[in-house]
């Protein structure tokens, strides 16, 4: 009788369970597979620490101070008709006004017409005005509203405060001053017989009032403050700097007087660029300008590290 195949003994070797051995890999469980493919990538954790702790803006924070420049900028780009164009008609009418009051009688002025005489300073005065206005009014308004916290909170410096709005208020009197003569120049003949001082004392006067004007802010308490500076200080050396006549017409004292207001040093300097004349040396007025502003810079410097009326 023949054995059947389950009663060889191969067939009982083969169905005897195999020793434990080394596995092939096989998939793995759902559970892990979703834990892997929920894991962020590597490094993933440094750069989230990185991005949320303190931030590292190097030795001058670049961001913050074009912020608040363009800040400073936008606010009075977007009330325009008040801050642009208001000035503009203002000075048109004060060149209609004096010369039709003042133009048969006094028909040249250091070899010019007296209409030409009178556009740069004129000029001159609005671009001196708005940007005092401009760095003295919001300061005023932050302080009064409570929020100049949200300038002095984030990470800027007394010097990128100082600079930021120091360089709008002087944007400001650049374009006011550009728009009035570029409307003034339809009335009267404008020509240009150095430039660069047309850009200089355009520029320093509007620093000039610009740095005034943040001293002044952080002085004041309230508006009634900031209207006395203007009519008792800003308006009088403007309209006593030779801005309407010449001051080789005044008399002594007054003409030596007249040398020690630093306005009048703006308005000859700007002047002479237009009509390549003026009272005193364009050099000079080059110095004064430029001492008087690094004066003014400091000074607000010192005034905002100090916090002075700005924090408690």
């Amino acid at each position: 009788m023949t054995a059947t195949p389950s009663d060889s003994p191969n067939s009982a070797a083969s169905s005897a369970p195999s020793a434990p051995g080394p596995s092939a890999p096989g998939p793995s469980a759902p559970g892990e597979a979703l834990a892997d493919r929920n894991r962020p990538p590597p490094g993933t954790r440094r750069r989230l620490s990185k991005a949320l702790g303190p931030r590292r803006f190097g030795r001058v924070n670049w961001l913050g101070l074009w912020s608040l420049y363009l800040k400073e900028v936008r606010r009075f780009m977007n009330v325009a008709t008040q801050t642009v164009a208001a000035p503009v008609v203002t000075t048109l009418l004060f060149l209609a006004i004096f010369t039709l009051a003042l133009g048969r009688s006094v028909e040249t002025v250091q070899g010019v017409t007296f209409s030409q005489f009178l556009a740069p300073g004129l000029i001159m005065m609005a671009m001196v005005q708005n940007a005092f206005a401009n760095t003295s009014s919001s300061l005023v308004i932050s302080k009064i509203q409570g929020n100049i916290v949200d300038v002095l909170m984030p990470p800027i410096n007394e010097t990128e405060f100082v600079v930021a709005y120091a360089a709008a208020g002087m944007t400001r009197g650049l374009v006011v001053g550009a728009s009035v003569g570029i409307v003034m120049a339809f009335f009267v003949t404008v020509e240009i017989h150095h430039l660069w001082a047309v850009l200089f004392f355009s520029t320093a006067a509007s620093l000039m009032l610009s740095s005034i004007g943040i001293i002044a802010g952080i002085w004041a308490d309230k508006f009634d403050h900031m209207a006395a500076i203007t009519n008792f200080v800003i308006t009088p050396f403007a309209f006593l700097s030779g801005t309407f006549y010449s001051i080789e017409r005044l008399p002594q004292p007054f003409y030596d007087i007249a040398h020690l207001n630093p306005f009048f040093y703006m308005i000859d300097g700007f002047r002479y660029g237009f009509i390549d004349s003026s009272d005193a040396s364009p050099w000079l007025g080059v110095a004064v300008m430029s001492a008087i502003n690094i004066a003014l810079l400091v000074t607000s410097w010192m005034l905002v590290r100090r916090g002075w009326k700005l924090k408690a």
